[in-house]
């Protein structure tokens, strides 16, 4: 077994500027609220040939959606999903390069037994597993588990005891014991350890100032939402979220999530986003999504429910990027020059719309210099 170091697991083995991954495949409709019939099946035969597709393209990761029912409408949106560690694990042990998280709920996973988890898959992709760590918000999944949520700032003291367990787990020591408030543990061991001497790396989008202390606390990267006018607030957002970590003695990388329509003319991508988006959305699971964070005309009144509903029809709110190869990498050369580390970008179809954007876009990405080309061993 050769030796991993940290900022290697961090990096994701690569040495691109700007990390890209696929968000979302593990679920039915992927992260696109639309009842067109080319929408992304989530099933595993796609999901493997996309997985296999995205490691020969030098595509850094991907990332699932920790789901466990789904949200309703006419398509019930992301009601057929695939559990995330036993998905990882498959896909690891089918490809080479890749890294491939898993996204937990930490309420819902005895610590233990997810550092087991997760050691198994590490080992399968020889230290190419990655942890998203989920606090919890959606009430009717944990109803469902017959777990109670906890209020918004005990949930993050909660997951501050799972992730040292879990870490402590991953290092040396044995026969440990853990007195927490939530967690008591005695004659802890785990073997084996992680693969290659160092641990997964950890991801969280906690959006809340908690949410956000806990992540750069505890994390190597965290999601955070780039702003969709302007790339000086995106670049201060950045900023902020750098210098809060390093006012916790850490770097950390600062990551976002975006919906990509690409297309050889702005006006064949522009035409299909408007039919996929709002022609053809799914607005009932739109409005079932919203009532769930209590967004309505009533709570938030009719002009910013309808941006809201607007958002979220695109991709559950991620940054619409929508053009010809151009203008899509100008874009993406935009958010690494503002200070991110990566994009977790996802498709209507992602196995239909991944080559064309591997051909025409990465290259441009290459020549700009934020992104290295592929070299297939």
């Amino acid at each position: 077994m050769q030796d991993i170091s940290q900022a290697s697991r961090i990096a994701m083995h690569n040495r691109n500027g700007l990390k890209i991954g696929l968000f979302g495949a593990n679920c039915s409709s992927g992260r696109a609220v639309t009842l067109v019939e080319e929408r992304w099946s989530g099933a595993w035969k796609d999901c493997l040939a996309l997985a296999k597709a995205a490691d020969e393209a030098g595509i850094d990761f991907m990332l699932p959606v920790g789901r466990w029912k789904g949200y309703g409408g006419d398509t019930d949106y992301q009601g057929a999903t695939l559990e995330t560690v036993t998905w990882a694990s498959g896909l690891l042990a089918s490809t080479r390069r890749i890294t491939v998280f898993g996204t937990v709920h930490a309420p819902l996973f005895n610590p233990l037994i997810a550092a087991k988890e997760f050691v198994t898959a590490d080992h399968i992709g020889e230290g190419r597993f990655g942890l998203n760590i989920v606090c919890g918000w959606n009430e009717g999944e944990f109803d469902m588990f017959g777990v109670q949520q906890r209020d918004h700032d005990r949930r993050y003291d909660y997951a501050h005891e799972w992730i040292d367990v879990v870490k402590r787990a991953w290092g040396p020591e044995s026969d440990w014991a853990y007195e927490g408030e939530f967690l008591k543990l005695k004659g802890v061991r785990l073997k084996p350890k992680p693969w290659g001497g160092s641990r997964p790396v950890i991801m969280n989008a906690g959006a809340s100032p908690n949410g956000r202390a806990f992540a750069l606390k505890n994390c190597d990267a965290f999601f955070t939402t780039a702003s969709r006018t302007s790339a000086d607030e995106t670049a201060e957002r950045v900023r902020a979220v750098k210098a809060q970590a390093q006012g916790y003695g850490r770097e950390i990388g600062v990551y976002t999530v975006g919906v990509v329509t690409c297309r050889p003319t702005q006006k064949d991508a522009e035409d299909y986003h408007r039919y996929a988006t709002v022609e053809r959305a799914d607005w009932n699971a739109v409005r079932d999504i919203l009532a769930l964070k209590d967004i309505s005309p009533g709570t938030v009144g009719a002009e910013e429910y309808e941006r809201q509903r607007q958002a979220y029809a695109n991709g559950m709110g991620g940054v619409p990027i929508v053009g010809d190869p151009d203008h899509v990498a100008q874009v993406l050369v935009g958010l690494s020059r503002a200070g991110l580390s990566g994009i977790g970008i996802s498709f209507v179809n992602y196995g239909a719309e991944l080559p064309f954007f591997v051909d025409e876009v990465l290259p441009r990405l290459e020549r700009a210099g934020v992104r290295e080309k592929v070299r297939i061993a």
